[in-house]
């Protein structure tokens, strides 16, 4: 099954963006005879520039690499307003309500939406250029509103996903010394409310000084709790603003936002991205991977508390003039064939999805896409975590009934948009592979040294040249942007960008990913550091010590396990475990749940202290330990660990 080869269909190829490996080649050959002019061409030909920049890249303070230095612009008007002479009645957003509610958004609509909450932030919380707006929001209209909004009078967003915890929006919050939340009272999620506002609440009588208002969005209409002179009603302040608002002349490296993302130590690391870079990039992958054409409705389903959100539904197909789908609800509610239909009804022809996702529906409704009418689509995505064969198999035969192409997107927050993907019309697909880097990235799987790794071996998976869509700094933290991102791997003894993937590359150049080289989890497609979780288990008091570890799931890809010494032996018990998830869903949230806890006697540590997770993570696959245990302080632990995992 992995070297079954898949064509692409030709009928497609014949109009796609890049329809032929030939087309490929003769661009990415292009990018690495003239990288600087390769990335010209196409920052002339798809940003509106309202002044022009004066270099393309700057690399004179690496890894702080800057690109089109001095131009100015705006990402609203890139999303918005240039669309307006010929797109102004073509649906914007097409949003579908848990509860089945839809709402058509045109391109003239969301100009006028987004114009007035600028205004709104603007006029009534004094929100100015570079001040950040953390939004705390559900998968409603009004958090792309918003979103635009920020771009559009030039203050930085930074959007929290709405299941993390009070403590985690709170540290967030601190993080970037936020002026202002936008939250809604809830939502709903199976066909019940769900609330928001209390967390933010919960969240600020912790903490959060910065905050000096907070705007709610009423959504579910539930009652909720209003502090008088900090809390404010969306819905009735909106009507009285102007829907005429100019856009902010933004410098093409003017931060556009922050998104907090899990590392190897505990506390989140805030991505800074740029304007002008990010959102060429985000357009130009919209049109080459999704091959996004005129009279097309995308769908992309996650939330727009991830990377994937911001790029995929939000601002990459506004910048393409495309209309794309936003969805309140779950795919398997109320029955596993509400995906489907909604691809039906909505005539989408492009759905972009999670492996995790894929395996749910399969596993819940194998027959379920056969009952509806799939035949406008013509790609299929998936995102967040390697999709495992038989799950491809499925996909590509049943969803897309032998017919799409499926693109195995591989990228990460940092990166801004894809790296590594088929080309619907272009790529000869395995299955379950990344096959190759987008033209104009240099991707290469190297050896700390920078030496090519063998075909075959696994090494480490690098981005080698700086891209315009990058990660800039870490906000606030630029040695932590240096150490986390540049300190591992060298080429001609300079550091270049790690991903903290590793992959293989066969003889053929085709790239696999092989997963993550760090202490990072892959829950769901969503990186969870093992520091991060640790650290909240640890504030149980029975606790002494915790190590947290990946487990193979048959749905998530991944879930947490947990091996905790505890202070008193005699605490052991069922109540335990539960209490235990209960301080990870306050700190964190229900995404870093874990899945199994084991309480052992300690956990396999070096003379220095350092744990051996490598051992863990052997012995929670049930897998034979070859790894070297002379080194460790007590080398019968890891004996005395298997046994209590196999009677768990």
């Amino acid at each position: 099954m992995s070297e079954q080869i898949f064509n692409p269909n030709p009928e497609f190829a014949k109009d796609a963006a890049i329809n032929s490996m030939d087309a490929y080649w003769e661009l990415q050959n292009k990018a690495i005879e003239d990288y600087e002019g390769y990335w010209k061409g196409f920052a002339d030909e798809k940003i509106d520039w309202i002044e022009p920049y004066d270099t393309v890249l700057d690399e004179s303070n690496a890894p702080f690499y800057k690109w089109f230095s001095n131009g100015k612009l705006n990402v609203s008007n890139q999303c918005i307003d240039r669309h307006l002479a010929d797109k102004a009645d073509q649906d914007a957003i097409v949003f579908e309500g848990d509860k089945g509610d839809v709402q058509n958004i045109t391109y003239a609509q969301l100009s006028e939406r987004t114009n007035k909450m600028a205004n709104l932030l603007k006029n009534k919380f004094g929100v100015k250029k570079g001040d950040r707006v953390v939004l705390y929001m559900p998968m409603i209209p009004e958090a792309a509103y918003a979103m635009l909004a920020c771009t559009r009078i030039g203050a930085i967003h930074s959007i929290v996903f709405g299941g993390f915890s009070a403590e985690a929006l709170k540290d967030r919050i601190e993080d970037a010394e936020a002026k202002v939340v936008i939250t809604a009272d809830g939502a709903f999620r199976k066909g019940k409310p769900y609330m928001l506002k209390n967390v933010v609440d919960d969240a600020l009588s912790q903490g959060g000084e910065s905050i000096e208002s907070v705007l709610v969005v009423k959504r579910n209409n539930e009652e909720i709790t209003w502090v008088e002179g900090r809390d404010h009603n969306y819905n009735e302040l909106i009507t009285e603003e102007s829907a005429e608002c100019p856009f902010e002349p933004m410098e093409s490296e003017d931060p556009l936002f922050l998104l907090y993302t899990s590392g190897s130590t505990g506390k989140p690391k805030g991505v800074q991205h740029s304007t002008a870079g990010y959102i060429l990039w985000a357009q130009m992958t919209m049109e080459w991977v999704f091959d996004l054409r005129q009279n097309d409705v995308y769908w992309c389903t996650a939330d727009i508390g991830w990377i994937t959100g911001h790029t995929y539904i939000v601002y990459g197909p506004l910048a393409a003039g495309g209309t794309t789908v936003m969805f309140e609800g779950v795919p398997t509610y109320p029955d596993a064939g509400r995906a489907w239909k909604m691809v039906q009804d909505h005539n989408i022809t492009q759905f972009y999805t999670a492996p995790t996702a894929i395996r749910l529906l399969h596993k819940t409704g194998e027959d379920e896409p056969k009952k509806y009418d799939l035949s406008k689509l013509r790609v299929l995505g998936t995102v967040g975590e390697p999709i495992d064969p038989p799950a491809w198999k499925w996909y590509y035969e049943v969803v897309g009934n032998s017919k799409c192409a499926i693109v195995d997107t591989y990228w990460q927050t940092e990166t801004g948009g894809h790296m590594i993907s088929p080309l619907p019309g272009a790529t000869p697909i395995k299955p379950a592979c990344a096959t190759f880097a987008l033209p104009g990235i240099m991707a290469e799987i190297i050896e700390e040294d920078g030496t090519p790794t063998p075909v075959g071996e696994k090494g480490f998976m690098c981005i080698t040249k700086p891209w315009p869509s990058m990660i800039r700094t870490i906000w606030n933290d630029p040695e932590r942007f240096k150490k986390s991102y540049f300190g591992d791997c060298k080429k001609d003894g300079e550091p270049v960008y790690f991903t903290g993937d590793g992959a293989m590359i066969a003889e053929d150049g085709y790239i696999t990913i092989t997963g993550r080289t760090d202490d990072v989890i892959n829950v769901s497609g969503h990186r969870m550091g093992t520091a991060e979780v640790e650290a909240a288990i640890k504030k149980h008091d029975s606790v002494a010590a915790v190590a947290v570890v990946g487990k193979p799931h048959e749905i998530k890809g991944e879930g947490i396990f947990a091996y905790i010494v505890l202070k008193c032996v005699d605490d052991a018990c069922e109540d335990l475990k539960i209490e235990i998830n209960k301080v990870i869903k306050k700190e964190i949230g229900a995404i870093a749940l874990c899945d199994a806890i084991a309480f052992v006697p300690d956990v396999p540590k070096t003379r220095s202290g350092k744990i051996m997770r490598r051992i863990l993570r052997s012995i929670v696959k049930g897998e034979a330990i070859t790894q070297d245990t002379s080194t460790l302080e007590d080398p019968s632990i890891v004996g005395a660990i298997e046994k209590i995992v196999k009677e768990a």
